[in-house]
């Protein structure tokens, strides 16, 4: 939830501003006075450390089970593991820049790795990371805890970090500790986000026009009622024996667990100071109260999560379109092949996870049956929001939902997250080097908190998820250590229902069918917090056996609705089991039974694996079973012929593809990924999986190490942050383009002197990095500043001509053409780090190879760059740079609230987007996961 709080100067981050009244408030009393009249202790953890002044050395004795990484693990998670403030600590942070203890600590070497990394050695590592070694040293203990007066637990905190290092000794005591631990660090970000989940974000935090986007975007991936979200616990504690009736306990404990702190922080009045600012608690008299957790609320969170990292596919109907403009350019024929090319479902030169082996996986049938394609000019989207009033009936407002949908409706998930294994016969020890985690934004409080948990049939250290913290999600055991990316595979499919009667009434198996609709009204007031005006609106989704509805059209005359059924729809909760497994380690003891572990869990994940000898890759999710002549990339009829195979609308399961046809491999030489290709013959749901992708600027390097051999932590993890600080564009694309300006001399003295300073800025690595740690300033910053403005140029030069333009406007609906680190993109808008996932860089690079008469597999469907001619295509490029290097600096980064116009350093940075009421400072850029892991075992069980 972006949080506003009165705006104190423009370099606070965008969405916390500081109460408009704060100024004036703070002129009127001293901030002695403040906190005395507040009554709210300065830390939520100061009656865990009364109660615990003296170290429990039997509960650190507890912690020590056999750690098998000999020291060698390490984590980071920025900007730190405190997530909770009282509002005295808000005021003194938006007034004086105060942190909370434990809060930013873990920020300042996340970033310092970005100019530290060069002289990086393994035994520099934790300059940049944490220690992941399991339990707590007796001298390094902060506190101790037994949560609730409860003696089979206890929470145990470093005093580097603060993470909790819960040990129990009955498994509900464990999962007791681990809900406990959760809300002292994140109570208020597990609120906004079951919130969020259930599309009741604004009556809870404000009517901020991000947070009407937020909650309408999710809502409409999921629009679940309460009943809904129970049934997906039942079903999942009924269909896993007697895993799911353990799933069921844990969950039970770990509820509890919140509920406790909710009880606690309240008579203790240190609970988060949020819920005083969002009018929900009253700081003087204490009253209001702190909604309590329950079961179902886990699963709105989990559908959050898989909604934005887990979810693969979508984006028929944008295809549909784009498919009938080629056809209507070209004719039905040579449009397929034009469409087709651009497309790229299964490019030749794209970089691959599993090196070997095919697996094919939503191919283009020979001979497709059953699209429904729309009829020229009538789709129009779904709307979901009715009856606005007030706040939500401003232009903005409206903006704001536009952009929600296209978001929610688009194939291009910004899944982030990157992985980089090598086996150990390329390591100078001998034994397997890691360096993975996943990339879920940056925010503060972060999504994701670390954890140790140490229980009956639970062993393990790493990030979670909040609110969904009862197991280790990403993370290491005591001799292996796994993580994730986002894979995207497609497990969406889009279908038409013919409409009958009238328009919420479709046929279902030939009989007229109504509709189901699911709504719900969100009402708001201005608080301290959000001083939003009053508004209201109501949230509408019509639902079918086939999923929500998400546009209306005609095909061949007749109306039709068009339909989003994910196999993921209504079963979200299945995947606890997947984790519970990862945790246990008298299950997993190996890389096959990881992979079987993996396989519990249905969101769309590359899955990675090491220990002290072997490694291993599986990619997850439910892949339903198409029918052979259907061709999942379009909206395919609503009829029995082309439903996924033994399909069952009552439940949305159906059969999947087995394990065996999921890309998976033990002991590959190395492993990359940035959610790039998986394997040959397996389409990826999203455009842009073709000749350069993100994913090459790991398997270049790591390939390097792997062939030079004697591959160590310290290289792996330079390997990742150089590939981090890389400007893909000007690495794999620049110096092609050089190629065609360059092929006569160039006499223009503009473009002369725009194209020397672009070669010395690629011949000195293509980096986008500061001259000196906290300059703010880039090194090659007038080349940076020439790209960043040429590039949409010259794409735009290079093929709106050829294509024209409503299909080339179609086929950047598909595939935006940039993604530049200054770039507002993905769900968390601009400074949010990730970087050149969605581009148009292999249409640049294949098309300009073609010119230049070099070998292209999988070239596109013509030469598009001058026509073809090598003059030409010059000419273009040598007009569009000159454009480009007239552009002033404030024009190419025109500023925004955060950053002044013309401040390049800035407008890359990375901001801690507040989902609360504390801010942080900005980092330089870097394109590098969240969460990150580095991983040598030693040892095995």
């Amino acid at each position: 939830m972006p949080w506003r709080t009165p705006r104190t100067s423009r370099n606070a981050p965008d969405r916390v501003r500081t109460p408009r009244r704060f100024p004036e408030f703070l002129k009127a009393a001293s901030i002695c006075a403040l906190v005395a009249g507040l009554l709210s202790p300065l830390s939520p953890a100061a009656p865990a450390a009364a109660a615990a002044a003296d170290t429990d050395a039997d509960a650190v004795k507890a912690a020590a089970v056999t750690d098998h990484c000999g020291g060698q693990c390490s984590d980071i998670l920025p900007p730190g593991q405190n997530g909770n403030a009282t509002l005295a600590q808000i005021l003194l942070n938006q007034g004086f820049g105060s942190m909370p203890e434990n809060a930013s600590n873990q920020l300042g070497p996340y970033n310092n790795l970005a100019t530290g990394y060069p002289g990086l050695t393994n035994s520099t590592i934790n300059t940049f990371f944490n220690d992941a070694s399991f339990g707590v040293a007796s001298d390094q203990v902060a506190s101790t805890l037994n949560p609730a007066g409860r003696t089979d637990v206890t929470i145990v905190r470093d005093k580097k970090t603060g993470v909790p290092h819960i040990t129990g000794t009955t498994r509900y005591g464990t999962e007791f500790g681990a809900g406990y631990a959760a809300a002292q660090d994140r109570l208020w970000l597990m609120d906004v986000f079951r919130h969020v989940g259930r599309g009741k974000l604004t009556p809870f935090a404000g009517g901020a026009e991000s947070n009407q986007g937020l909650e309408q975007e999710f809502w409409r991936h999921a629009p679940y009622t309460e009943a809904d979200l129970q049934a997906q616990i039942d079903k999942a504690v009924a269909s896993n024996g007697e895993r799911g009736q353990l799933a069921l306990a844990d969950v039970n404990a770990y509820v509890a667990g919140i509920n406790a702190y909710i009880d606690a922080s309240d008579s203790g009045r240190y609970f988060p100071g949020e819920y005083v600012l969002t009018g929900h608690k009253d700081s003087v008299t204490n009253a209001g109260t702190i909604e309590k957790f329950k079961p179902t609320d886990l699963v709105a969170l989990a559908s959050v999560i898989g909604a934005l990292f887990g979810s693969g596919g979508g984006g028929e109907v944008n295809n549909a379109l784009s498919l009938l403009a080629a056809q209507e350019k070209y004719g039905v024929t040579e449009g397929t092949e034009v469409w087709e090319s651009f497309r790229e479902r299964n490019d030749p030169e794209a970089a691959l996870t599993v090196h070997d082996g095919s697996f094919p996986y939503a191919t283009k049938p020979a001979n497709p049956q059953g699209m429904a394609l729309p009829d020229d000019g009538t789709v129009t989207e779904e709307p979901l929001v009715h009856d606005r009033t007030g706040s939500a009936a401003t232009a903005a407002s409206t903006s704001v939902s536009s952009e929600a949908t296209d978001s929610a409706l688009s194939s291009a998930r910004r899944g982030m997250s990157n992985a980089l294994v090598v086996s150990g016969e390329h390591t100078a020890s001998g034994r397997p080097v890691a360096v993975f985690g996943p990339q879920t934004g940056y925010f503060a409080p972060q999504l994701l908190m670390l954890q140790e948990i140490q229980g009956p049939g639970i062993s393990a250290r790493g990030a979670s998820f909040a609110g969904l913290s009862m197991y280790v999600e990403l993370g290491r055991g005591q001799d292996y250590a796994w993580s994730a990316t986002t894979s995207g595979q497609d497990i969406i499919d889009a279908y038409a229902v013919e409409l009958c009667q009238d328009d919420v009434h479709y046929l279902y198996h030939g009989t007229c069918t109504a509709m189901e609709k699911i709504e719900q009204t969100n009402a708001w007031k201005p608080t301290t917090a959000d001083d939003t005006p009053a508004g209201s609106y109501r949230m509408q989704v019509w639902r079918t056996k086939y999923g929500p509805v998400t546009h209306r059209a005609t095909v061949g005359g007749k109306k039709v609705a068009y339909t989003t059924l994910r196999s993921s729809y209504l079963n979200e909760a299945e995947s606890i089991i997947g984790f519970q497994m990862l945790n246990d380690p008298d299950y997993v003891k190996g890389p096959e039974t990881f992979q079987k572990a993996v396989q519990n869990i249905n969101y769309t994940f590359n899955w990675f694996y090491a220990d002290s000898t072997r490694t291993a890759y599986y990619n997850s999710g439910d892949n339903p079973v198409r029918p052979a002549n259907v061709d999942p990339e379009f909206p395919a009829w609503a009829q029995a012929a082309y439903e996924w195979r033994n399909w069952n609308p009552a439940t949305n399961t159906a059969d999947y593809t087995a394990p065996s046809a999921h890309p998976n491999s033990l002991d590959q030489d190395y492993y990359i990924s940035w959610n790039n290709k998986q394997a040959k013959d397996y389409t990826t749901a999203p455009w842009g999986n073709g000749s350069v992708h993100r994913g090459n600027l790991l398997d270049d390097r790591v390939k390097r190490l792997v062939a030079a051999g004697g591959v160590t932590r310290a290289s792996l993890t330079k390997a990742m942050a150089e590939a981090g600080l890389a400007d893909l564009r000007a690495e794999d694309v620049v110096p092609d383009l050089l190629k065609v300006v360059n092929s006569s001399t160039v006499t223009d003295s503009t473009a002369a002197a725009a194209v020397a300073k672009l070669q010395t800025w690629v011949t000195s690595g293509s980096k986008r990095t500061e001259t000196s740690a906290g300059s703010k300033t880039y090194a090659n910053a007038e080349a940076i500043r020439i790209l960043d403005a040429w590039w949409p140029l010259l794409v735009k030069a290079e093929f709106e001509p050829g294509l024209g333009t409503d299909l080339y406007t179609a086929i950047t609906a598909n595939l935006p053409i940039d993604e530049s680190p200054s770039a507002a993109h993905g769900p968390t808008g601009s400074h949010a780090g990730s970087s050149f996932q969605y581009g148009w860089w292999s249409y640049v690079d294949k098309d300009i190879r073609s010119v230049l008469g070099e070998t292209v597999r999988g070239p596109l469907a013509d030469q598009y760059c001058g026509g073809g001619s090598l003059s030409a295509c010059r000419t273009l490029l040598i007009n569009t740079l000159k454009e480009a290097a007239g552009k002033t600096a404030a024009q190419v980064y025109p500023g925004d609230e955060y950053c002044s116009a013309g401040d390049q350093w800035c407008a890359d940075s990375i901001i801690q987007q507040p989902l609360g009421g504390i801010k942080h400072n900005k980092i330089s850029w870097q394109n590098r996961p969240t969460y990150q892991q580095v991983v040598e075992f030693t040892s095995h069980r």
